[in-house]
């Protein structure tokens, strides 16, 4: 089926063109939300919650600006980043056993080959060594800016300067 029909169908709350969709992009999804929850059931929950709230709000989405799977990843970060900041999601790591943190190693080793099953792994490494730091800890890690700031030692303007740079040169790479 054509996209953007699936996309419209969708949009008209044709549950056929939900599935479809799910299916498409749940693996995507899951790949990211887990790159900032850790934890595969949290997010696995945070998916559903995504693709929910992306169909009730359906008639929110303009394909003039921007792509589909574009606006659900949007939806599917900011929805793992405020799970993140949850006080039930803190409280849940106070007793966390030695195999998350074993989890943790293994799997931000493996943070380039999680990134490229989205497909914007060859746009990103193709960015200067100071935008790959900026997306990475932004977009894939979920950090927010201040974190980030801290993180890389820089002050916040120059995060919030450089990852609009960033986005920027991402937006003209993908769009060529």
């Amino acid at each position: 089926m054509n996209l953007d029909l699936l996309i419209s169908n969708f949009q008209k709350k044709d549950e056929k063109a939900f599935e479809e969709l799910y299916n498409m992009y749940s693996d995507s999804m899951h790949g990211v939300i887990y790159n900032i929850v850790r934890d595969h059931n949290i997010a696995e929950e945070v998916m559903q919650d995504v693709f929910i709230k992306a169909w009730h709000k359906s008639e929110t989405y303009n394909s003039s600006k921007g792509r589909f799977f574009t606006w659900i990843l949007n939806i599917a970060r900011n929805a793992a980043i405020d799970k993140t900041r949850s006080k039930s999601f803190k409280n849940s790591g106070k007793n966390l056993n030695a195999e998350f943190f074993v989890d943790i190693l293994e799997t931000s080793e493996n943070l380039n080959d999680q990134i490229d099953t989205i497909g914007i792994g060859k746009y990103v490494s193709a960015l200067g060594e100071k935008c790959k730091k900026i997306v990475e800890y932004l977009y894939f890690k979920g950090y927010t800016q201040k974190e980030t700031s801290e993180e890389l030692d820089i002050p916040i303007g120059t995060v919030k300067t450089r990852n609009r740079k960033c986005i920027n040169d991402l937006r003209a790479m993908v769009l060529e």
